[in-house]
């Protein structure tokens, strides 16, 4: 079906609905308390530079529930932290595990990675995309609202992996897409300038939730940008999601990928009033990531799945 999962731009849109439609099947069987062990022996290394709270227990509790193993390795604990190359690092490690997820600052890194390995590799999150946390948020879409296609997603604040991730995603499944984001934090130049016609950016965050079924935003200092902290919490300011700025989109949901700082870009109010699908939206990692890994590490497929390949 797909080898690895890098970037949601390197899969089809055939291959984003079968992700979909297993993680649908896996949440209705959990539910239910129906056991889903197509995993049995399997090991999953999970290589962390980043720290991790969703990323890790999701894999983590995902592996074990279908009957696998998960290892947390720090990536400064291993012999890439003393200079061993990528490249020796993934022959090696793809001999010991049946797949890999890694958190970590560069995506080239994680290419280059997945290029060496026998075994699949998972993107837990770099500096330049987020796809587990967007296919994890278009569940959540599906799952509340339907037929994503037909579906206008406001995106406000910071231009960063997750935005990027969105743009992709939009791109690939048609979708609107409108970018709120200040001058000099916009997403990526290559990814926006290639961005189709349903994919906006304008700077007026009102301007980009009118009409908007969901709002979502992401923090405005990621990991490594501590030194900008007062500068980005000036420059954002006026992009905070809040009452004020949901008086122009009723009936939208609102989103957030975690962890927030409650009251810099979203406030308590937004975050946990009647619209918020924020936690329905954090559980849905464990159940879409799931789908991932029986796709790309299960010994059989769904046969609902298998005329999508």
């Amino acid at each position: 079906m797909f080898r690895h999962l890098l970037r949601i731009d390197h899969l089809s849109k055939s291959q984003v609905e079968a992700i979909l439609t297993l993680a649908r099947i896996i949440k209705d069987k959990a539910k239910r308390g129906v056991p889903h062990q197509t995993l049995g022996g399997k090991v999953l290394a999970m290589i962390f530079e980043k720290p991790s709270t969703r990323t890790r227990v999701s894999f983590e509790v995902g592996m074990y529930q279908m009957g696998g193993t998960a290892l947390y390795i720090e990536a400064s604990t291993t012999q890439l932290g003393r200079g061993e190359s990528i490249a020796d690092t993934a022959r090696v490690m793809s001999r010991y595990v049946d797949g890999v997820m890694i958190r970590a600052y560069s995506q080239e890194a994680v290419e280059e990675f997945a290029r060496y390995s026998s075994v699949p590799v998972i993107n837990g999150l770099t500096d330049r995309f987020h796809p587990c946390q967007i296919l994890s948020d278009l569940f959540t879409v599906q799952e509340k609202m339907g037929d994503l296609q037909s579906r206008r997603i406001a995106y406000v604040g910071d231009g960063n992996n997750v935005a990027n991730s969105w743009i992709n995603a939009a791109a690939l499944l048609g979708f609107q897409l409108v970018l709120a984001c200040p001058e000099g934090f916009e997403p990526d130049a290559p990814i926006l300038g290639k961005a189709p016609e349903n994919v906006r950016l304008v700077r007026d965050p009102r301007e980009a939730v009118q009409g908007a079924h969901v709002v979502y935003t992401d923090v405005w200092v990621s990991m490594g940008q501590e030194e900008e902290t007062e500068h980005r919490k000036r420059t954002f300011a006026p992009y905070q999601v809040n009452a004020q700025l949901l008086q122009y989109c009723p009936e939208a949901l609102v989103m957030h990928c975690l962890p927030a700082h409650r009251g810099l870009e979203i406030t308590s109010e937004a975050m946990d009033g009647p619209r918020s699908v924020v936690f329905d939206q954090a559980e849905n990692r464990l159940h879409v990531q799931k789908a991932i890994l029986e796709l790309l590490m299960g010994d059989r497929k769904p046969k609902s799945l298998q005329a999508q390949e």
